[in-house]
């Protein structure tokens, strides 16, 4: 399988987790706003709906058009990047990242506001809401500041480092 492949499943699977996991929060688990399912001493579910973006910033009226138009402008870059992409991490990075943000933007054109339900916690700290398609797009940037942290410089032909 070559890189752009595997990117681009990766999307797609990320994305069909995403929804699947937000389809049963709303419909088999039937979490109504404010109902916690304690999963294990540190980890619950919850429905949130985010109306704006990172925690919840910008989520005043008419901002789900704007919201959706920009993460379409950044999915389509995202994909470009994969497409023109080196190495396998690169590719595999902005395909999750992809995929989670087509998740959100789904969500932002479906319901007006993006499904969250994971809600991690240790004693009264309490990590913000997020959902599966959050949680790709964080281990995206991750993966790729963690790259650019390692990655070597390159090498010019006379051995000399650029």
């Amino acid at each position: 399988m070559n890189k752009r492949i595997a990117g681009l499943f990766l999307a797609a699977l990320v994305l069909t987790a995403d929804q699947g996991s937000k389809y049963w929060v709303l419909h088999g688990a039937h979490l109504t706003d404010g109902h916690v399912l304690v999963l294990l001493p540190v980890l619950n579910f919850v429905l949130v709906w985010n109306h704006g973006i990172t925690f919840g910033m910008f989520a005043g009226a008419g901002a789900k058009v704007l919201l959706a138009t920009v993460a379409s402008v950044v999915i389509l870059s995202l994909l470009v990047w994969l497409w023109r992409s080196k190495n396998w991490l690169t590719s595999l990075a902005a395909g999750a990242i992809a995929g989670g943000a087509v998740g959100n933007v789904a969500d932002r054109l479906h319901y007006g506001a993006v499904v969250d339900f994971i809600q991690a916690h240790i004693g009264g700290w309490s990590w913000y809401v997020f959902n599966v398609g959050d949680a790709a797009i964080v281990c995206g940037v991750a993966a790729l500041m963690l790259e650019s942290l390692f990655q070597r410089p390159p090498v010019a032909p006379n051995g000399a480092q650029r």
